[in-house]
């Protein structure tokens, strides 16, 4: 890889959808930059909710998807966001699109790991890619140009159930594709410690996956599901709210490992 070996390449990811991987991506993102850390987010999403919830429009050109098929450089494809050392490659809702022509082609799991090995990322210390909620090829690349995986899990009783497979999948893509693919870690999302129900999923978690669980909760948030509406990262929309803590407090945990 062309790019400074310190770079720390990590996918967000987990199959379902609606479990706090997107905001994880702009709000993790976002203050890990505070820590004077340079950041870059892929949005690898169809839905390009990571794009919006920065405040950017979809990427007509010059987005991921010109990124991965060649078209563009890394430099081109890059624009700023409102946080300072926050970068993003925006998504677009044709992404979807891209799955299918991958699908006919050959070494199509590599197409990310392509782009970023052949790109300069000195300039960054994280990148983060915001993954499709589900395991299909776009998931797969950005699995197979990680360093580690960062899985969101939602507090809720069918949560773990979904994380086997998914760690499964992991593993597989590990044997095949990644040697260096581990998981970086897992983040509870959507936690109330009012419910008996996020007790237990909290206590089951933390059997089913030791050290990897980072010791962080993120809670459920009214300001934390506002602020993408405003394209904003939480700690731009309210710095003092639970979500906005929870978020700093991840970042340092992310730093420390």
């Amino acid at each position: 890889m062309k790019g400074d070996p310190m770079t720390k390449i990590l996918a967000v990811a987990n199959q379902k959808g609606g479990v706090g991987k997107t905001t994880t991506v702009i709000n993790l993102g976002a203050s890990i930059a505070v820590h004077d850390k340079e950041v870059l987010v892929i949005d690898l999403d169809p839905q390009a909710n990571a794009t919006s919830g920065l405040g950017s429009t979809e990427a007509d050109s010059c987005g991921i998807h010109s990124f991965i098929s060649g078209e563009n450089s890394l430099e081109e494809c890059v624009v700023s966001t409102e946080i300072e050392g926050l970068s993003l490659i925006r998504g677009a809702r044709h992404l979807a699109g891209t799955e299918i022509e991958l699908a006919s082609q050959d070494e199509r799991e590599f197409f990310l790991a392509e782009a970023l090995s052949t790109s300069d990322l000195s300039n960054y210390d994280y990148v983060l890619i915001d993954c499709p909620p589900s395991l299909g090829l776009l998931t797969i690349n950005a699995l197979v140009a990680a360093d580690g995986v960062l899985l969101t899990v939602q507090s809720e009783y069918y949560a773990l159930e979904g994380l086997s497979h998914l760690i499964e999948t992991i593993k597989r893509i590990k044997a095949h594709w990644n040697k260096r693919l581990k998981i970086f870690g897992v983040v509870l999302t959507m936690y109330d410690k009012r419910l008996k129900l996020s007790r237990e999923v909290e206590e089951e978690a933390d059997k089913f996956l030791g050290k990897a669980l980072f010791s962080t909760r993120i809670p459920r948030n009214v300001r934390l599901s506002e602020a993408p509406s405003h394209g904003k990262p939480v700690i731009l929309y309210d710095a003092y709210s639970s979500g906005a803590k929870s978020y700093m407090s991840l970042a340092r945990e992310v730093l420390s490992r």
